[in-house]
């Protein structure tokens, strides 16, 4: 079935609707620069109601596979690719890209020229898009992008986080244990820090702050999730009054928290950050990574300065974005990028760095 991607300054681009999925999709339109992980970045919560569109030319071409799944839910509205493979080859694939887009009812409109229109994003910018039926008016498909913009954006967190106070098992004697503010936390983060030997108590994202010191952890986690969500101010002030009580990190949403609750802000970025190949350095060593990102929002640089006690220890090597913020005194490490595993069941560095920061606490 026809259907075109129309983005909110009227260019227009067609396609074909994968059958099965009806109706039509509202959101914010960005690319992503990933040549793999299409179902680790459709569950991810940080996408949350995104218009997702994908620069590798192929998806689909390894299948599915349930284990691969950052979440119980896919959360991006939509998907737009260039070719959606109709065969799959994988060991560990249960079932086909098709089949997973129609149990998790998700649009995805193939036969569009994905590297053009990620150009034509860099180039303008990430903007509101809709996918429709081709049969709809252009007119009409504008009057309904500027209608969604007059509406309250809906509040992902109340949706991508736990809805109780949940332990994950029972802690044992003299193990460390770490509260988890839950903003979209994915499961790649909670396998890592198990494997470190944490506990952790998965907490809802309103959960206040005396709430957290009554279960008397000796860290907090605040996870990544959607970016500039409505409530994002009410976690703000809900964590506020732990910041220099108890170790924090923060992982890009939650490094946005932390630095909010500290007068710092954030600013849009003209075409965000999301892919797997973003170079990070730390200008107090000759070293640097490639880290996997998901953000549209960055730290405003001008206002960290004021703040008292923070340093930035790491930079974007492209564009000088903010990578990383510490304070040894207010016990806080907060990153930009996703804390992903280098591989092999490996622990990403952030974490062994937040480890030993809650042994020199207690």
């Amino acid at each position: 079935m026809k259907a075109v991607l129309m983005l909110e300054d009227g260019k227009v681009f067609t396609g074909e609707k994968l059958s099965g999925v009806n109706g039509e999709r509202i959101g914010e339109v960005l690319f992503h620069t990933a040549l793999v992980g299409y179902q680790e970045i459709l569950t991810d919560p940080v996408y949350a109601g995104k218009i997702l569109v994908f620069t590798s030319p192929s998806i689909g071409n390894y299948g599915i596979c349930a284990k691969f799944s950052q979440s119980n839910n896919v959360w991006a509205a939509a998907a737009v690719i260039k070719e959606r493979s109709r065969t799959y080859s994988n060991w560990q694939a249960k079932t086909g890209f098709d089949d997973f887009a129609r149990e998790n009812d998700f649009l995805t409109l193939t036969g569009i020229e994905t590297r053009s229109l990620a150009m034509y994003l860099r180039k303008k910018g990430q903007m509101l898009g809709i996918i429709s039926s081709a049969d709809v008016e252009a007119n009409e498909l504008l009057k309904r992008i500027e209608e969604h913009k007059k509406k309250q954006l809906p509040s992902f967190l109340e949706q991508v986080s736990v809805k109780a106070i949940t332990a994950l098992g029972k802690a044992k004697p003299k193990q460390k244990r770490l509260a988890v503010l839950d903003l979209g936390m994915t499961r790649g983060t909670r396998k890592q820090l198990e494997k470190l030997g944490l506990h952790l108590t998965l907490l809802p994202f309103n959960t206040t702050a005396q709430e957290i010191i009554e279960l008397d952890p000796h860290g907090l986690v605040i996870s990544s999730g959607p970016e500039q969500d409505p409530r994002s101010a009410e976690v703000c002030r809900n964590i506020a009054p732990l910041v220099g009580k108890l170790p924090i990190l923060g992982i890009s949403a939650g490094l946005h928290i932390i630095a909010g609750c500290l007068g710092g802000e954030t600013v849009k970025m003209k075409r965000g950050h999301h892919g797997a190949n973003y170079p990070v350095h730390n200008p107090a060593s000759y070293k640097g990574e490639i880290t996997c990102q998901s953000h549209s929002y960055a730290l405003d640089a001008e206002s960290l300065p004021k703040i008292k006690d923070l340093k930035v220890t790491e930079y974007n090597l492209n564009d000088r974005t903010v990578e990383r913020i510490e304070s040894k005194k207010l016990r806080f490490i907060g990153i930009q990028y996703e804390a992903k595993s280098p591989g092999f069941d490996e622990i990403n560095p952030v974490f062994p760095s937040f480890l030993k920061m809650l042994k020199r606490v207690r």
